[in-house]
């Protein structure tokens, strides 16, 4: 009988790649930053997640979701670790889940601490509602223009 060979640090990458944010799930988990790190030691694989904030209800069900997504692919030596320092950024979600956050609706991040444009029309005739919405690190902004509202991902 010959031994399953264990996949590449990349390939389990692609495999966090298919695990949603539970909170946002147009995004993965990896595409917002979440996964900081995966690493094999000897036959235990490592996986090292950062909370977007610290005491974050999501990352029980995202912890959760890693081991399933892992078990699936037949892999059951893994070590989750949370990492709080540094502490998660908005500066960690990829280009390609700041993309998907507005297709979804949701303005990403600025530095400039608001939204450029609307995600649904484009306008940049914008105002805020309240500054927090439907979870901590999001605040309700609506549109003057087609006056539809929406989420702004707050950069942290």
């Amino acid at each position: 009988m010959v031994a399953a060979q264990k996949p590449s640090v990349k390939e389990i990458w692609d495999m966090l790649e298919s695990v949603p944010d539970p909170e946002i799930p147009v995004i993965s988990i990896v595409d917002l930053g979440v996964v900081r790190e995966v690493e094999w030691d000897a036959d235990k694989l490592k996986v090292t997640i950062t909370p977007t904030y610290s005491g974050c209800p999501a990352m029980a069900v995202i912890s959760m979701d890693i081991e399933t997504a892992l078990s699936s692919h037949g892999l059951s030596n893994v070590s989750l670790i949370t990492k709080i320092a540094p502490p998660w950024t908005t500066d960690w979600l990829s280009n390609k889940g700041l993309a998907k956050l507005e297709a979804y609706g949701i303005a990403p991040p600025q530095t400039a601490g608001g939204p450029e444009r609307c995600p649904h029309c484009k306008s940049d005739n914008v105002e805020k509602i309240s500054q927090f919405g439907s979870t901590p690190c999001k605040a309700q902004w609506r549109c003057r223009q087609c006056l539809e509202p929406f989420d702004y991902f707050k950069c942290i």
